[in-house]
């Protein structure tokens, strides 16, 4: 099938393309299952379209209050706080578990939007109100401009006297570490980030289908069988064919040096363009 959907008819469409059913590819369906797994993994890690831009929420519980400012323990004195924490080595050196667990699937955390903005904002004293109901009563009382200016400048002010969470979060932990004063969030209260996702391929088939997933995996492929060839070098078949497994892996190796070369100029998104648009967003937004 010249347009795979599922795991199988990839596989069978990548053997096809390195020659079978004419010629045998010594390789075990187990390798053919792992080199699949490492060509998902590469493209949902690299590939721009390997994932999906996601907002997503979590209800805060007083389960995670307590684990992130601490545990208050009763004993023989009175209360005492015991921060939740592992030893490091042997010199006293502690970490706390002010952490929420992700889900596997968010592979990247741009941002955690503002737990509270109460300072330029809060009900019927809102400044925002205000201004609307002293300034703007209608929309020719005030030019656009002078508005504008102002609601920067009150979001200037919300920026410095309640600044955004400081956080931290590696793929590899599926956590994201909070560095704020717990104290200050209430059972019930939604935490809302704003992540990277990878596509499973489950629910998205078109996935199998992409051009550079289906040449990535056909040279995995063509890797290992060269590989599983390699220790029969020499080795005279009847007829007088003779098997070259190294030319074969090779050719293999190259193949993936120059699709990986693609894959930072035509397919990967570029770190520094994006670093540089979002200073430039910055300053032209402040």
């Amino acid at each position: 099938m010249a347009k795979p959907a599922s795991r199988q008819e990839l596989k069978d469409y990548t053997l096809r393309q390195l020659g079978a059913p004419v010629l045998e590819i010594n390789v075990a369906d187990e390798q053919l299952e792992d080199r699949l797994d490492d060509a998902l993994q590469y493209f949902n890690e690299r590939h721009f379209d390997g994932v999906e831009k996601m907002y997503l929420k979590y209800k805060i519980t007083q389960a995670d209050i307590d684990r992130g400012r601490g545990r208050t323990q009763q004993n023989s004195v009175g209360i005492v706080t015991t921060y939740a924490s592992s030893s490091i080595g042997t010199f006293g050196w502690e970490e706390t578990s002010n952490y929420i667990q992700v889900p596997d699937a968010v592979i990247g955390i741009e941002k955690v939007f503002k737990i509270d903005n109460r300072t330029v904002s809060s009900n019927l004293f809102n400044v925002n109100y205000q201004l609307f109901l002293n300034d703007i009563y209608w929309f020719s009382s005030t030019e656009l401009l002078n508005y504008y200016i102002t609601k920067r400048y009150l979001e200037d002010i919300d920026w410095i006297v309640n600044p955004q969470r400081q956080i931290r979060f590696n793929k590899r932990q599926d956590r994201l570490y909070l560095d704020m004063g717990w104290d200050s969030m209430v059972p019930n209260q939604y935490l809302i980030i704003e992540c990277y996702r990878i596509l499973d391929p489950n629910d998205f088939t078109k996935v199998y289908n992409d051009s550079f997933l289906k040449m990535y995996f056909t040279s995995l492929v063509k890797k290992q069988w060269g590989q599983n060839l390699i220790k029969f070098q020499g080795v005279k078949l009847p007829g007088g064919v003779e098997l070259n497994g190294r030319q074969i892996y090779d050719d293999a190796v190259r193949e993936l040096e120059d699709i990986r070369q693609r894959m930072m100029s035509e397919y990967e998104t570029a770190p520094f363009d994006m670093i540089g648009w979002y200073v430039k967003s910055i300053f032209h937004s402040r």
